[in-house]
């Protein structure tokens, strides 16, 4: 009886019985603990550096009552790079659980499937064509990812319904040919735009300030919202177009609305820090596992991808002091080393 209710969940019943629920005590704990873990290294990540500054002190400084060199240090230097950090992998968190419940594959994340790499085009050709920036490429970041993103779509149709063995394919080509055209871009760009976008194209977080968090703050506060809600709709999706549809859901109008919402999140944090890899595609896998759940959940995938860029800064920070190193380097390599495992974990069970 108690395996069972640590995996359905223990009932709940309110309203004197009128309303009831099921509770599953695992997710909630691992969704606090990851809660509590990401607030511990969003401290660290604000309290240290060249000038450390005790938590005390950062707590005073985040109230105004700091003296005016810590405050400085704490609100103006550092808290930004947090709060980007903190947004983007949250962001990428959400994104990599809709397309890899949607895809039913763990390799079905934005980063492999090509609309990040769209988001980049789109920002690239707007930083090295029409030589702007700012609110610009933020908008063509939206728009290459939405491009790309309906094309991977449409080509991944088969008999009207999509495929996820199809999208991961179609994304993977698709994902190469940005990357082509990205290279030539850069090839083709005035020497100081392409100095520019090389530095943005790593996935920095050295050097944000309030200018670049307030894009991703309104872009954030809008989207993800509506991204905590789309648990329901994943769920029913989970159990395939024909059960989904028997439970009132208009199954591909749900699936065109997740891939939008999931392609902006992967827009938004493209555009405010550059594209950080694996993140959207470690961050649901370890949520599943912690919570041991049949797909991502959403907060907790959340709650992980904003702890791994978090963490992941932190370290790139202090492994080589003298020239940080910018934050997609380090997700790089760790994400690569997951990659490796879970394919090998995929190729043992005889899935791949």
């Amino acid at each position: 009886m108690s395996e069972l209710a640590a995996i359905h969940g223990r009932p709940i019943r309110l309203a004197g019985g009128r309303v009831s629920t099921r509770i599953q005590p695992r997710p909630l704990i691992a969704c606090g603990l990851l809660a509590l873990a990401t607030l511990a290294v969003a401290v660290v990540g604000v309290a240290t550096g060249d000038f450390p500054v005790s938590p005390g002190a950062v707590l005073s400084a985040l109230v105004g009552q700091g003296d005016p060199g810590t405050t400085f240090i704490v609100q103006e230097l550092r808290l930004p790079r947090v709060v980007c950090a903190l947004l983007c992998g949250f962001a990428l968190g959400i994104s990599g659980t809709v397309f890899q419940t949607l895809t039913r594959n763990p390799l079905g994340s934005p980063d492999i499937v090509g609309f990040q790499q769209g988001a980049v085009t789109g920002a690239l050709v707007v930083i090295t064509v029409l030589e702007s920036g700012g609110t610009d490429a933020s908008l063509g970041a939206l728009v290459g990812g939405m491009i790309t993103a309906a094309a991977v779509y449409v080509l991944a149709l088969k008999d009207r319904r999509l495929s996820g063995f199809r999208l991961v394919l179609v994304g993977i080509a698709i994902s190469a040919l940005m990357l082509s055209l990205n290279d030539y871009l850069l090839s083709r760009a005035r020497i100081e735009d392409a100095q520019e976008a090389t530095r943005w194209l790593l996935g920095s977080l050295n050097g944000r300030t309030w200018e670049d968090a307030t894009p991703l703050l309104i872009g954030c506060a809008l989207l993800l919202p509506a991204s905590l809600c789309v648990g329901p709709a994943l769920r029913m999706l989970e159990l395939g177009d024909d059960s989904a549809a028997g439970l009132g859901l208009r199954v591909e109008r749900a699936r065109v609305g997740l891939v939008a919402l999931a392609v902006a999140l992967v827009a938004v944090t493209t555009t405010a820090i550059g594209p950080v890899a694996f993140v959207a595609l470690t961050a649901p896998q370890i949520a599943r596992r912690l919570t041991r759940s049949a797909q991502p959940p959403v907060l907790a995938a959340a709650l992980t991808g904003a702890l791994i860029v978090q963490a992941s800064d932190i370290v790139a920070q202090r492994l080589v002091p003298s020239t940080p190193l910018p934050v997609g380097v380090m997700t790089g390599a760790l994400g690569g080393i997951y990659l490796i495992w879970l394919l090998g974990t995929e190729w043992r069970s005889g899935r791949a």
